[in-house]
């Protein structure tokens, strides 16, 4: 008998305490159950007894479960990656926007500075426009006072109008210079 089958008499179960047949219909069902659960047995033990088919259904187990492992690293690495893409994106936008704020603080003390230096060379300028005025003004009343009569209407006539006396003189000045570089023999 089976272990089944002597687990089952030590039980007082119903159906698989049947010890005798009452009859050959009955005795047939019982050949035919002994014969199903011998075979079930032998495959067992058959399945016990096959290492190498054992040995395959555990590489088959460890090479599904190495898949899986796998596929988990992967996603865990891709995800780790999009971690610190999103990391290094944020740090470099933080990065660009210090760096932004440092430019335009640099413009800013640029363009006072700017400002600072353009006042000071406008007011140089208002000084030295000043002084000129002043010493225009001088030189007018010296020339209206100093200079002797016949001269003094052509020095007048200069300081009301520069341009035709400076291109005079030139002339004047180009004249003497050819006249001493080039003489007459």
């Amino acid at each position: 008998m089976t272990d089944k089958a002597a687990q089952g008499q030590g039980t007082g179960g119903g159906a698989a305490q049947e010890v005798g047949a009452k009859g050959p219909d009955e005795l047939r069902r019982q050949i035919e159950r002994t014969r199903s659960e011998l075979g079930d047995t032998v495959e067992e033990l058959a399945g016990k007894m096959d290492v190498k088919g054992r040995a395959r259904a555990r590489a088959a187990d460890l090479r599904d479960k190495a898949g899986a492992m796998t596929v988990q690293l992967r996603s865990s690495a891709a995800h780790a990656g999009h971690l610190m893409q999103e990391r290094a994106s944020h740090a470099g936008h933080a990065v660009q926007d210090k760096a932004s704020h440092a430019g335009h603080l640099v413009q800013d003390k640029a363009t006072h500075a700017g400002h600072l230096v353009q006042d000071k060379a406008a007011r140089s300028g208002h000084t030295a426009q000043d002084k000129a005025t002043r010493a225009g003004h001088t030189l007018e009343h010296r020339a209206e006072h100093a200079v002797p009569w016949p001269a003094r209407p052509v020095v007048q006539a200069a300081i009301r109008h520069p341009r035709p006396a400076l291109v005079i003189g030139a002339a004047v000045g180009l004249v003497v210079v050819v006249a001493w570089r080039y003489p007459r023999k």
